[in-house]
């Protein structure tokens, strides 16, 4: 090959690499998402006013010294304390054009029997809703009430006794705990009061396909595909979504753990294998666009400070566990089982034991799995996430196991970031903090898990032997969307770590999180699982189910990863670390 030429292969390759900036749906996912989560922190962080971070400065550093006050008087939390805690608390700060974005990503409600009632509530039923939720709210306030004075009772007898009485030490601490777990039951009686409004999102849904199906066109142009025949199938695949968010608002369906992402995926299957996906709708079901646009905004979700917040006991049971599963139920597939495809195997492995559907994309994307095997792994991850949502909880419960212990296992091993949430708060408030917290520690896993998985089908899987290892091909495979993903966790995490835990939990965390990112984040992944849904076909995932052993693999492995997690969730925050847990 003369240098002429190999000069041109060079240019050729660079040349190549600057236009999959923008010709490819890696980067188009990293664009979408950086810029939606900087207008969040915009119009979250950097627009509130100095005097109003001021206000919550002043409040937080009064709060502290009375904690600090308390800390040093008793060998336990006092009523004060928690009171002075709760005084932290700050408010996201209310500008109009965030008010109005979070407004319009509405969807749809709770129902019970009438489907409409999840998009519109008028003034009169909400007054209604209002007036049912009020005697449980005022029932659940007389308890607080009672809890709070038999807790004042029981720290007066303690602190009579100079705190040198551990009986009386106790039982205060054990009253204190008893009332604040009626104060949580009181706040959510008096929050279902306060969520009885009016709305009415009918409006608001036509504006919100407009935007999300401009946004996404203009990527959809820049990777060659035509805008408007992606437009046109855009409105179907935003409809069904719609449709599945429906499904999964409904009361019954909430209670089961029925969750909005199964009915996406369920009812687009349905559609897909009886009277099949409309053309028209095809140029639309852009599944890993979605997803990996919502996988960015997911990592600002990610809190470096949260997580060493819950020390090293949370990284143990994240990151040490996690490998050990997915490497260990792998190996299984392969040597026991014998799976025959080892993309599935290794597709179904990390959603296990990573976090769900995100760790399946970004294994999928490094080992070029099919997308069958992927919808295939999402399906079963969904259905044992739902069951394991109920289950889990209930066990721990019936085993009385430490809501600390509880939380981490359930952090550890349920696979959806939400349903960790919703099943830690069956336990209680520290249980909802530390599940959520862990699972958060274990989403950071996506991009190693990917990297790692990439490599090694570059050196092991598809390597023919006798060739040299070529490293670009780990470039290649690795999904590019996972640096957008670690580009907002590390932006979030820095802007987090400036404003400081109390000013950033309101600004950042209840701010720009769940009143933007969070929400459409939500849209993404359910815009994907419909898109799934409706690109699958039952014929074509038949072979991979023979002898059952996809579900076989899902079933032993997760039963491993429940049995580790739990051991080392108790040798870390009760024997290694126990005054890391005393804190929480």
């Amino acid at each position: 090959m003369s240098q002429q030429h190999q000069d041109n292969v060079v240019i050729d390759k660079a040349q190549s690499s600057w236009s999959d900036l923008w010709t490819k749906e890696d980067y188009w996912a990293i664009w979408l998402g950086l810029a939606f989560c900087l207008l969040a922190l915009y119009l979250h962080v950097s627009s509130v006013p100095a005097e109003y971070k001021a206000k919550a400065l002043d409040k937080i550093a009064k709060a502290e010294a009375t904690m600090q006050a308390e800390a040093a008087k008793a060998p336990f939390k006092t009523i004060e304390w928690y009171q002075a805690q709760a005084s932290k608390k700050v408010k996201p700060y209310g500008a109009e054009l965030a008010k109005s974005i979070k407004h319009f990503m509405g969807k749809p409600g709770s129902w019970t029997n009438n489907p409409l009632d999840a998009f519109v509530t008028t003034p009169e039923q909400a007054k209604a809703k209002a007036e049912k939720a009020k005697p449980a709210a005022e029932k659940a306030k007389a308890a607080e009430d009672a809890a709070l004075a038999a807790a004042q009772e029981a720290q007066a007898a303690a602190a009579g006794a100079e705190y040198k009485d551990a009986e009386l030490n106790k039982a205060a601490e054990q009253k204190i705990a008893d009332w604040r777990a009626a104060h949580l039951k009181a706040k959510k009686a008096k929050d279902k009061v306060g969520k009885a409004k009016a709305f009415n999102i009918l409006p608001t849904l036509p504006v919100l396909f407009l935007a999300m199906a401009i946004c996404f066109g203009v990527g959809i142009v820049f990777m060659g595909q035509n805008f408007m025949q992606f437009f046109v199938g855009f409105i179907g695949v935003f409809i069904f979504t719609v449709l599945a968010m429906l499904m999964g608002a409904q009361t019954t369906m909430k209670y089961w753990g029925v969750s909005t992402e199964a009915w996406a995926i369920f009812l687009g299957m349905l559609i897909a294998n009886t009277v099949g996906t409309p053309k028209w709708m095809k140029p639309a079901l852009q599944v890993e666009f979605y997803i990996k646009t919502g996988l960015v905004l997911l990592g600002a979700e990610i809190l470096l400070d949260k997580i060493i917040a819950i020390g090293i006991p949370g990284l143990f049971v994240a990151w040490v566990v996690t490998p050990i599963v997915l490497i260990s139920t792998f190996i299984f597939g392969q040597k026991v089982i014998k799976m025959p495809s080892k993309t599935l195997n290794i597709t179904i492995s990390a959603d296990m034991s990573v976090c769900g559907t995100s760790a399946a994309i970004a294994a999928a994307a490094a080992c070029r799995a099919k997308k069958e095997e992927l919808a295939l792994s999402v399906g079963i991850s969904l259905l044992f996430t739902a069951i394991m949502m109920i289950v889990l909880p209930a066990v721990i419960n019936a085993l009385g196991l430490p809501e600390v212990l509880g939380g981490a296992w359930i952090g550890g091993t349920i696979d959806s970031t939400g349903a960790v949430a919703a099943a830690g708060a069956f336990l209680g408030e520290k249980a909802m903090y530390v599940a959520a917290t862990i699972k958060m520690i274990q989403n950071v896993l996506i991009g190693v898990s990917a990297f790692c998985i990439a490599v090694y089908w570059v050196t092991k899987v598809d390597r023919v032997e006798g060739a040299d290892i070529n490293f670009m091909e780990v470039w290649h495979r690795f999904p590019k969307f996972v640096l957008g993903f670690l580009a907002a966790s590390v932006i979030f995490s820095y802007i987090s770590g400036q404003l400081g835990p109390d000013l950033s939990s309101g600004l950042v965390s209840a701010g720009a999180i769940k009143g933007m990112t969070s929400p459409l984040r939500g849209w993404c992944f359910t815009l994907a699982f419909a898109a799934i849904g409706l690109a699958t076909n039952f014929r074509e995932l038949a072979h991979y189910f023979k002898g059952g052993k996809p579900v076989i693999l899902y079933v032993c492995g997760q039963s491993f990863n429940l049995a580790l997690t739990l051991a080392m969730a108790y040798v870390m925050f009760y024997m290694v670390f126990p005054e890391i847990t005393a804190r929480i």
